[in-house]
């Protein structure tokens, strides 16, 4: 008899070994504990194909067979153990096995010690090549788990601001699925993208989690958009410190209570967006410039409406068109007031007057009568934010 003969006995009873390495395995690995996690029998049939190949490399010399170790990776990970507690477990299986055979080679005067001395090292060189192999499995399984689950976290956000998905039932889930609560304030926001596909807030579903903000979020060819959930105290505060933190233009939804709304949301979100210069970076909410958002919304009106009430200004040589336009601009700025519209201008307020004097001429109506300045306004707002 020798090692291989040793080995050959054990093969005969690989189920009541298995069962053994199973229950000394749940006993020490908290992961195993739960039945739930790892089924008893799915973490007995592992055991069972390990052993196996183990004990048929002393048995026969056969050479390594590292499918049930790719095996072991691949249901770990699916099941959720963590990587340390599987590769914790899978040592516990070598050093139990070769504790079997220690034992079973004992009834056996003619296995020698430098037979046993050999297989110590065969054992474990096998534990470093399977372990390899199943931690390999483990990480390729774990990243195209996770590849899945974000597309379809992205694709349920597509499906929630397009409208797609609108009956209570059908919220519910996809808010579980996102990891969203059931019920707001929720916020929309859209990113633009620096380029095709380059991802203008990288890691800021991470850095919203760790202000206890959840939030799910779609990449686009030419912008991110995301869901967050807004439920907690100083939400809106700590969320704008964290999206003024990345160098993008962003843009940002009023609040609203069902993800039902998030539709008009987006729209709100995109429009805010649009006030945006497309050179700057900044963040933008869509109740902080109601009146540009309305513009943005309707540009063939708001052109219309900057040709009715500018048309004789914007008719001027393009010098003297764009210093009144500029001075219109600073004396909005200041509230009213000449001599601070001069200050910011470093004019002479006589100066500053004097122009507003001929905007008047030019237009026909006075700057004294609100609804002139109320017109003015929404016209200078219009320019800012429509294209040239």
């Amino acid at each position: 008899m020798d090692l291989s003969g040793v080995a050959s006995v054990l093969q005969e009873r690989l189920h009541e070994i298995s069962e053994a390495l199973a229950v000394r395995i749940r006993a020490e690995v908290d992961s195993y504990a739960d039945d739930s996690v790892v089924p008893r029998e799915s973490l007995r049939l592992s055991l069972e194909r390990n052993a196996r190949v183990v004990l048929a490399y002393f048995a026969a010399g056969s050479e390594p067979d590292t499918r049930p170790a790719r095996e072991t990776g691949r249901i770990r990970a699916e099941q959720g153990v963590p990587l340390v507690d599987t590769l914790h477990a899978y040592r516990i299986a070598f050093d139990s096995l070769w504790a079997q055979i220690l034992d079973e080679a004992r009834r056996y005067p003619e296995v020698d010690q430098a037979q046993l001395a050999a297989g110590s090292s065969e054992i474990w060189m096998l534990f470093g090549r399977y372990a390899e192999v199943l931690a390999t499995a483990y990480r390729e399984t774990s990243t195209e788990l996770s590849q899945q689950r974000e597309a379809r976290r992205s694709a349920l956000v597509e499906a929630l601001c397009s409208g797609d998905i609108s009956d209570g039932a059908g919220l519910d889930d996809a808010a579980r699925h996102l990891g969203l609560p059931l019920e707001g304030p929720y916020a929309v926001v859209v990113a633009a993208a620096p380029g095709a596909g380059e991802e203008p807030l990288p890691g800021i579903e991470a850095a919203l989690r760790e202000a206890h903000m959840p939030s799910a979020w779609r990449l686009q060819p030419d912008q991110q958009i995301g869901l967050l959930s807004l439920a907690v105290s100083d939400a809106e505060t700590v969320s704008l410190g964290t999206l003024r933190r990345y160098r993008a233009r962003i843009g940002i939804s009023p609040l609203f209570d069902s993800l039902g709304d998030a539709p008009q949301a987006l729209r709100f979100a995109q429009l805010a967006l649009t006030g945006l210069s497309d050179e700057s970076a900044g963040v933008a909410r869509f109740d902080d410039q109601p009146l540009a958002m309305v513009l943005a919304a309707a540009p063939e009106e708001a052109t219309r409406l900057v040709r009715v009430v500018l048309a004789p200004v914007l008719a001027l040589p393009p010098h003297d068109r764009a210093r009144f336009l500029e001075t219109l601009g600073h004396w909005f700025a200041a509230g009213g007031r000449a001599p601070d519209a001069a200050e910011r201008m470093f004019l002479h307020p006589n100066t500053v007057r004097y122009r507003l004097r001929r905007v008047e001429e030019l237009i026909g109506r006075s700057l004294s009568d609100p609804r002139t300045v109320a017109d003015l306004g929404a016209a200078l707002e219009a320019l800012r934010v429509l294209p040239r």
